[in-house]
């Protein structure tokens, strides 16, 4: 029996919130990583993070960092974001997930570079983008690719390939990445495509102006809510930002068969296939162009949802699981 360890310090949650409001995007990879994972007869498969009581769901026990035996070694230690984590823990396998792009000077504020030199972790990664930007101090040891997976509910879901639905953008991302683009892009699309709306993540502050040109704010939904949002949307309009090292909304999107708009910023140029799946733009007036291409052409949107459902479950954390468990070289 192969022990694998997780270690995470975001907030308290575990596998039972998976489809809530609390967690977001490194919190629902976790979930779904290790749910696959302890499928797997010749795994063990622990989570330490701040879960107040110890548990087990779906053969996967969690527990409070706290409540660490210092004994019990494992064969694999992989702390999320934080080498710190790694104090007091006896292993001689170590991963670091980076679930941000951090220069030498951010690793260094963080305090990550006395851990990271002394605990020498590989590092996991979640694009070709993230692997390209991630220095060669910051990754030391070695660093490799994890490509990730949308929630099981999102590709399960039933889709109608020939319902158009109204003309209706939306933005699921941070507001604070790259929104002023997006805006300023909208305000001309909004003009020659009547009756259009953009929806974007609050806290943004609207004014009138930003109103009468058919901008609103999203209310904070669950799983389920979101997934009727995405069904009811014309197009995903994300500029892409130099932060988004994997962009779990534009591959939520994708497996509800919703075509994006791009700039092709961060990861975001690897969650598009230009023509097939949504368009890349190479300037603002592009972006402004493509979009209009979709919210005013029928026959471009419905080209492009049928690409998408062609492809649509392709890649589940399954999948991630599979690839996750040949990364981690339990042999080696």
């Amino acid at each position: 029996m192969i022990k694998i360890y997780f270690l995470e310090k975001s907030i308290p949650f575990n596998s039972n919130d998976l489809n809530s409001t609390i967690i977001a995007g490194t919190e629902k990879t976790l979930i779904n990583i290790t749910n696959e994972l302890s499928n797997n007869e010749n795994l063990e498969v622990k989570i330490f993070n701040l879960s107040k009581n110890s548990i087990k769901i779906n053969n996967v026990e969690w527990s409070n960092l706290n409540d660490y035996v210092n004994y019990d070694e494992p064969d694999i230690l992989i702390a999320f974001s934080d080498a710190n984590l790694f104090k007091n823990y006896k292993c001689k396998k170590k991963f670091l997930w980076s679930h941000s792009v951090q220069s030498i000077e951010k690793f260094i504020r963080k305090k990550q570079l006395i851990p990271f030199l002394s605990h020498r972790p590989v590092m996991l990664l979640e694009s070709k983008y993230h692997y390209n930007t991630r220095s060669f101090f910051t990754s030391l040891f070695g660093k490799k690719i994890i490509d990730l997976a949308a929630d099981y509910e999102f590709i399960n879901v039933n889709i109608d390939k020939n319902f158009i639905p109204k003309k209706k953008a939306i933005f699921t991302t941070r507001s604070d990445r790259n929104i002023e683009f997006l805006l300023s892009s909208w305000e001309k699309i909004n003009l020659k495509s009547l009756h259009s709306e953009l929806y974007i993540n609050p806290p943004y502050n609207l004014t009138e102006k930003h109103t009468n040109m058919g901008v609103k704010l999203r209310t904070k939904s669950n799983k389920i809510e979101l997934i009727e949002e995405l069904k009811n949307s014309r197009v995903m309009l994300n500029p892409g930002h130099k932060g988004e090292v994997f962009c779990l909304s534009a591959i939520e999107a994708k497996e509800m068969c919703l075509p994006i708009v791009t700039m092709g910023y961060g990861s975001l140029s690897e969650r598009v296939e230009h023509g097939q799946t949504g368009y890349i733009a190479k300037n603002q007036s592009e972006f402004i162009d493509y979009s209009l291409d979709i919210l005013n052409n029928d026959e471009t949107y419905l080209k492009f949802k049928n690409n998408l459902f062609n492809i649509r479950g392709k890649r589940t954390f399954k999948n991630v699981a599979i690839d996750f468990v040949k990364i981690l070289d339990l042999n080696g």
